[in-house]
């Protein structure tokens, strides 16, 4: 008994701890939430002056990260939506909405009237209510200078057979955060963790809520046993029978002031309910502890459940953190997990089949025909690294080093056949290691888009697009291949950084492209003051500083502080004058 007191006093204590960090955060937090707030209407106001859907071709998206790449339920199309971009000065965030055609190998844009707000670090999944149904929740809106956030918690649901964004607005939900998980189980919404940082403080969470499709309503689910740690960033899948498995993930807790220490997770864990999936039933943690060849650990890898009852992890980045630095190695490698086996492998690609191969592969017996089994049992190859450069537009030469694990050994091969047939495996297409992609499976395809890498202290954004089939795990093919004139990186100023300091964050072209055609179209609607040929931003900001801040009182409200509506009033003034430029 006394050990069980103490334990159920520990835990207590551990959530009055928890309690007390999030109203601190959630304190500072607002602070910094009121000022981007107004930007944030704002932009949602341009956003309600669209009143049709309207469909056109496009190039492929621009470069970016942590947005959301869904398969849709009923074609063979993909649905990208949001996302961010940054360029060494400014952080970009989009909400626009993006399809590409599977078959045409082709993008489209979608833009539907009153759309999500801009955000990244959100989560999406689809149902496939009533011709499909896109449900978007949380995300997060960050300034230029990545140091003030504005934490969603709002639900949308993108309703595919009609093109309509609708917003559910339903009361209990979770609190304001980004980097959580969510997945559809049996016709709910289970959100699984997260975290929401201010400037000078933040908080991790583990707690579970449900969302009932059917009646539009949230509950908080408080599982019996022992669960995950909080945590952002982990994998979260289905099992058939109505399970939900959480893998991974990251966290971080200050250790003295102003000094933080992360912990990559790599522990297992299994939520199950004891009957049917209803409301009323109970839920429980319980460890898992999977055989096989377990992920090398990390953070920002992409998941995806592929076929065979197997979820599947891509990519990632293991810091190496120092006092002064973070070095970051990453991944470009697959891992599978068979959730009825509860087993770990390495995903290793086999290479294209040639007559020889088949002919041998006949001489050679059943040993080398095991299909998926084969690929599973086989021990990985040891590692490879390859070598590449990129050349970006303004000349910066990047040698990106990557190790990966080798293919699977073919047996007893001469190297004069190797090279005879396909030549070396390694030297293969296949995307370049990076962190926080998008994801998606359809047909038992995996497609990989986006995402980000390091070098030094430069981060390039990706744009490429790749595939693989997870049946038959022989080569990755290039859908759309990384442009390098698409790589922008400014290198920080002190001017800049103060001129940025309460800007909110912008759209890339995309928006400006966007921005252009809605002062055109919007006719008889007011108008912001329009900028004048070859007018400098000071002269423009001077001539117009009045009405912008009437404009940001008006978002604010009258009890705001007028300091802070003349800041957010120069930052309206210099979006707008950046998107007329």
């Amino acid at each position: 008994m006394g050990k069980k007191g103490k334990r159920e006093k520990k835990g207590k204590g551990a959530e009055k701890t928890a309690a007390k960090m999030e109203r601190k955060v959630s304190r500072r937090a607002r602070k910094e939430e009121e000022d981007l707030e107004a930007l944030i209407a704002e932009f949602q106001n341009l956003d309600a002056k669209k009143t049709q859907v309207i469909e056109s071709s496009c190039p492929p998206p621009s470069p970016r990260l942590n947005g959301s790449l869904s398969a849709h339920p009923e074609k063979d199309e993909l649905i990208l939506f949001g996302g961010e971009y940054f360029n060494g000065q400014k952080t970009y965030l989009y909400n626009e909405l993006y399809v590409y055609n599977i078959r045409k190998n082709s993008w489209s844009k979608v833009e539907i009237p009153n759309p999500p707000p801009r955000r990244c670090a959100h989560q999406a999944a689809v149902v496939p209510t009533a011709g499909g149904q896109l449900w978007v929740f949380g995300g997060e809106f960050a300034s230029p200078n990545g140091e003030q956030f504005y934490h969603y918690k709002d639900l949308w649901v993108l309703h595919l057979a009609t093109k309509t964004w609708e917003q559910i607005k339903a009361s209990g939900g979770p609190s304001g955060r980004s980097g959580h998980r969510m997945v559809a189980c049996k016709r709910q919404l289970i959100i699984f963790g997260g975290f929401h940082e201010s400037a000078r403080d933040y908080i991790y969470y583990n707690d579970v809520y449900a969302f009932n499709l059917d009646s539009f309503t949230w509950s908080k689910l408080a599982p019996s046993g022992i669960g995950p740690a909080p945590r952002s960033g982990c994998q979260m899948a289905t099992t058939p029978e109505g399970g939900i498995i959480i893998y991974g993930g990251y966290s971080k807790q200050r250790i003295k002031k102003d000094v933080d220490k992360g912990t990559l997770h790599t522990d297992m864990f299994l939520l199950k309910t004891e009957g049917a999936g209803r409301e009323e039933d109970k839920w429980a943690w319980s460890r898992l502890n999977p055989s096989g060849v377990k992920p090398t650990p990390r953070s920002g890898f992409s998941t995806a459940i592929g076929p065979n009852n197997r979820s599947l992890l891509f990519g990632g980045v293991h810091d190496e953190e120092e006092e002064e630095s973070i070095e970051g190695d990453f991944f470009n490698d697959i891992y599978f997990y068979d959730i009825g086996k509860k087993r770990w492998f390495p995903g290793q690609l086999k290479g294209p089949k040639s007559e020889k191969r088949k002919r041998r592969r006949g001489r050679q017996g059943e040993v080398e025909g095991a299909g998926d089994e084969e690929m599973e049992k086989q021990p990985p190859q040891g590692p490879v690294e390859i070598v590449k450069e990129v050349v970006a537009e303004d000349g910066t030469v990047m040698t990106i080093k990557q190790v990966i694990s080798g293919p699977a050994e073919e047996k007893e091969r001469s190297e004069s056949e190797e090279d005879e047939e396909d030549g070396a495996l390694g030297q293969q297409v296949e995307p370049c290691p990076r962190s926080n992609a998008m994801l998606a499976v359809k047909h038992g395809v995996l497609y990989v888009y986006g995402g980000m890498f390091e070098v030094g202290d430069r981060q390039f954004t990706l744009s490429d697009l790749y595939s693989i089939d997870l049946h038959k795990m022989e080569e990755w093919k290039v859908l759309v291949e990384m442009d390098p004139k698409a790589q922008e990186w400014l290198e920080e100023s002190e001017s800049d950084e103060e001129e940025d300091d309460m800007e909110g964050a912008e759209g890339g072209e995309e928006e400006e492209e966007s921005s252009e055609e809605e002062s055109e179209d919007e006719g008889g609607e007011e108008q912001h003051p329009s900028v004048q040929p070859d007018e400098k931003h000071a002269d423009y900001l001077s001539r117009t500083e009045q009405y912008w801040i009437k404009l940001a009182r008006s978002n604010m409200g009258p009890d705001a502080k007028e300091k802070k509506v003349v800041k957010v009033a120069h930052a309206m003034a210099k979006t707008f004058y950046e998107d007329s430029v």
